[in-house]
């Protein structure tokens, strides 16, 4: 009996997906309508219309930032957290141009309503709309090169939230005291209705969620070394009952601090789904707080915000078989899938390829060696550095490789990518070129906030 194919389950996830594109575009594009009601400004042209109708759309854009960062399950679920933040910052830069396209069109074209400069003489709303454009400037170059700037992911999260906030109070400032076409009641209730909607996200995402967290807490059991620089955090509910993820989800999680404070990142399961009770991360150590998690002590207070995800061999029961591909600490959502076939006595064949530079010191390494005696697993160990032998291959996991080792039938496998950009989009390409219908290769974006 042969199952649906992709397209079909393809098809079903763009259908569900489509009714939240089409409010994302009904919201940015509602005020452009809202501005067509009523009678027309006098002594106005075009170019001064179409650059307000920017600005409007820009400041709704700014407010949708924080839909896309609120985690709603339901809005996520066709997309996937990791392509919502994604999309959060294409949009913001998308956004970024839109206001200076705004400020732009008025300083070429109708240069007379920007002065004067001075903002000690300017009204307000002139140099609040010139703050906001600062401000969103700052936003985007912080974001964009964080790394380069050496920026710490807390102070950046914390500097991230402010900034934004006040850059969109800011340009609401400025719609108000500039905007002809807030004259009416109508368009006036409008407006605020789209402020008070972005209160609600700020206080939902900073406040309600947290304290959420608060009521739900977990301890640190145990950190144990788990590879080269990589260690994998236990972690037990204390007064509750935990939660229940799917194999290949992730979370975010708070270390040692409230959840009210900005100290949340975003780790893997590593552990079997079927396992009751305590989670496990696997973490290696590239960052300024992932260096510290080998200094934790078990009883330390944890918080777990989740689980989020796509990336899951659960959306797919009817599945023959699967193949992953890891890359450095990529393995830990694919030891979480291992660990709950295992666990539920799945015997589908699951072929794993699996990079790393050595072997020694690669996570899971030993226990995935012994994985074949209880499961359906073929394991090729792809190393970087060293001579091959038995099951390994020297190199990268390219389509030489996965030509030579996987299976006749490889087309009507799921497959599963999570590594560094450079290996998923080269072991895509190798897929792809062998035949693999694209809807079957799903990715986990490694880096994303």
């Amino acid at each position: 009996m042969t199952r649906p194919r992709g397209p079909e389950s393809r098809r079903r996830r763009i259908r569900r997906a489509l009714p939240w594109i089409g409010v994302y575009v009904a919201l940015v594009t509602a005020p452009l309508f809202v501005m067509l009601l009523g009678p027309s400004p006098p002594g106005r042209g075009f170019w001064w219309e179409f650059s307000t109708a920017l600005g409007f759309s820009a400041a709704v854009m700014m407010g949708i930032q924080f839909v896309l960062t609120a985690r709603f399950r339901r809005a996520s679920a066709p997309f996937g957290a990791d392509i919502l933040y994604a999309f959060h910052r294409y949009l913001g830069v998308v956004a970024g141009a839109i206001v200076f396209a705004h400020w732009a069109i008025l300083r070429i074209r109708s240069p007379e309503t920007l002065v004067p400069v001075d903002p000690l003489r300017a009204p307000f709303h002139l140099t609040a709309g010139r703050l906001s454009l600062l401000l969103l400037a700052a936003i985007l170059a912080t974001s964009l090169w964080r790394r380069k700037f050496r920026l710490e992911y807390e102070r950046w999260r914390l500097f991230h939230l402010l900034m934004s906030v006040l850059a969109l109070v800011l340009a609401l400032v400025h719609i108000e005291g500039a905007a002809y076409h807030l004259t009416t009641p109508l368009k006036r209730i409008i407006w605020t209705a789209y402020g008070f909607c972005w209160l609600l996200l700020v206080v939902h995402v900073r406040v309600l969620k947290p304290w959420g967290q608060i009521r739900k807490p977990y301890r640190v059991a145990s950190v144990r070394p788990e590879g080269d620089r990589t260690w994998t955090v236990e972690v037990r509910p204390e007064g509750h009952g935990g939660l229940r993820f799917e194999p290949g989800q992730f979370a975010w999680v708070t270390f040692r601090a409230s959840p009210f404070r900005f100290r949340e990142h975003p780790f893997s399961f590593s552990s079997s789904a079927e396992r009751k009770g305590s989670l496990e991360f696997t973490i290696k150590e590239l960052g300024d707080f992932t260096q510290t998690v080998k200094d934790l002590r078990p009883g330390e207070p944890a918080y777990v915000d989740g689980p989020y995800g796509l990336f899951t061999i659960d959306r797919h029961p009817d599945a023959p078989g699967f193949v992953l591909v890891a890359g450095g600490v990529g393995i830990a959502p694919i030891a979480s899938m291992l660990r709950t076939m295992r666990d539920r006595g799945d015997r589908r064949p699951v072929y794993l390829f699996y990079g790393s530079p050595r072997a020694e010191g690669a996570p899971f390494r030993e226990e995935i060696s012994r994985l074949p005696a209880e499961m359906n697993l073929t394991f090729v160990h792809v190393l970087e550095h060293g001579p091959a032998g038995g099951a390994e291959e020297t190199g990268y996991v390219d389509r030489a490789i996965l030509e030579r080792r996987l299976p006749g039938d490889r087309r009507e496998f799921e497959y599963f990518l999570c590594g560094p950009d450079a290996m998923r989009d080269a072991v895509e390409a190798a897929l792809l070129a062998l035949g693999v219908p694209p809807e079957q290769i799903h990715e986990e974006l490694f880096e994303w906030v």
